[in-house]
């Protein structure tokens, strides 16, 4: 039966530099999922790529294999030498694999525990790898599983109640810089969640004029249009930044959006006053050489961890409840999976069938009461008989003969058609 099996790195143990190198885009992760379909060594694959981390979930045959495989194929798609990642890789396995992915959507293993995002991030994660067929049997039960336990997590523990999101980070990271955001004028470089998150933050500490620039013009104006902001072209970033004090970048760009000759040029404009960029994205939006400019100061994601360990303790105690409802949902996917074993399967099998023909074959006797007790004797030896002819060719099917490839789709299936769960 195929193993679980997950390889990844995360903020923990790779470096913003490392985890820009192997982050996939939308549609990276798209191609990269089709050329997994097509690898022998790997059964099932889901491909999470998050600013924090960059993680495939796989079902195989061989783990060994599997790793080995998986590993080639980061480096070769990303065209970046193993040697530049693979001492910041982990790898889990069976029952350590199913934990690591329930802790990872339940925000347990965030750099921010208890923000929502990663769930819908997984989420979406998932509705690629089913477009694209990479998720069978296994991994869309464990998937399905992963969302239900994170849901419960949320609802019963307060896990939530005391996390601040990346962009509440940056924003508390702009705050003590300059003692109160009060007036200061902001540029947001991109249009997304966490952009939308940036302005909340930004309105409550009454910042000053804020300006949306986005690659896509009319979801920057949107965005502008409910804060009374205003909305600049991508071209028009370097004009704009001469009157701001503060740049927060979130883009998906796959390559940097601002460079140090760029804002080396525009500091000549501003006169050297003091500007102060967060770069939130991975892979990074800010040329962090842009550091080397008098009076210009670059900040990335991994700057931001001083400012999620607040309320660390709070969570931490509602971490503990967290671990409690994972490790019983471990116990419970555990038992479905060992249930895809060909014998547990056989043995349930023949016991529905054995019941279901002695319960009929009690219900019969009794009504041929003129029968002799030889007569009665043949006719249990014809039921017996019968059920191990009908239990024959599915027998044989289960175990060998019609279960080339994937054997777990043709057991659950097994399970499902006679009800045997």
């Amino acid at each position: 039966m195929r193993d679980i099996v997950l390889l990844g790195l995360n903020h923990k143990t790779a470096s913003v530099h490392v985890r820009e190198c192997i982050a996939f885009t939308e549609d990276e992760t798209e191609r990269a999922l089709s050329m997994l379909r097509d690898n022998a060594a790997i059964g099932e694959a889901v491909l999470f790529s998050t600013c924090n981390r960059v993680e495939l979930l796989m079902a195989v045959d061989d783990h060994e294999e599997g790793i080995a495989a998986a590993k080639r194929f980061l480096a070769e798609f990303k065209r970046v030498p193993l040697d530049r990642f693979d001492d910041a890789l982990y790898t889990h396995r069976g029952e350590d694999a199913v934990r690591h992915t329930f802790q990872v959507a339940s925000s347990l293993d965030s750099m921010v525990v208890g923000e929502p995002q990663i769930l819908g991030q997984m989420k979406a994660s998932y509705r690629q790898a089913t477009v694209a067929r990479t998720s069978g049997v296994i991994l869309n039960k464990l998937l399905h599983r992963t969302f239900f336990v994170a849901k419960k997590v949320r609802t019963e523990t307060g896990i939530g109640d005391h996390a601040v999101s990346i962009s509440y980070a940056a924003i508390e990271l702009g705050r003590k810089i300059f003692g109160e955001l009060q007036g200061k004028r902001v540029m947001l470089i991109g249009a997304g969640e966490m952009a939308e998150l940036a302005v909340e933050h930004l309105i409550r500490n009454r910042a000053g004029a804020i300006t949306v620039a986005n690659r896509t013009f009319e979801r920057g104006v949107e965005l502008a249009k409910r804060f009374s902001g205003q909305a600049i072209r991508f071209e028009e970033i370097i004009d704009g930044i001469q009157d701001v004090d503060i740049v927060i970048s979130s883009t998906g760009a796959t390559d940097y959006v601002l460079r140090k000759q760029q804002i080396k040029q525009a500091m000549k404009n501003r006169r050297n006053r003091r500007l102060f960029f967060i770069d939130i994205a991975v892979p990074r939006d800010i040329d962090p050489e842009i550091n080397r400019i008098n009076n210009a100061y670059v900040y990335d994601i991994d700057d931001l961890k001083g400012i999620v360990d607040e309320n660390i303790e709070d969570r931490n105690r509602e971490a503990m409840k967290a671990r409690r409802i994972i490790d019983e949902a471990v116990i419970g996917f555990r038992r479905w999976y060992d249930t895809l074993a060909v014998v547990p399967t056989i043995v349930s099998l023949r016991d529905k069938v054995e019941t279901l023909a002695q319960n009929e074959l009690e219900k019969t006797m009794g009504t041929l009461s003129h029968l002799s007790e030889d007569d009665k004797r043949a006719i249990k030896r014809m039921t017996h008989a019968l059920v191990n002819k009908i239990l024959h060719d599915p027998t044989q099917f289960l175990k060998k003969d019609g279960c080339h490839g994937d054997k777990s789709v043709s057991l659950d299936l097994t399970r499902k058609l006679f009800k045997l769960d």
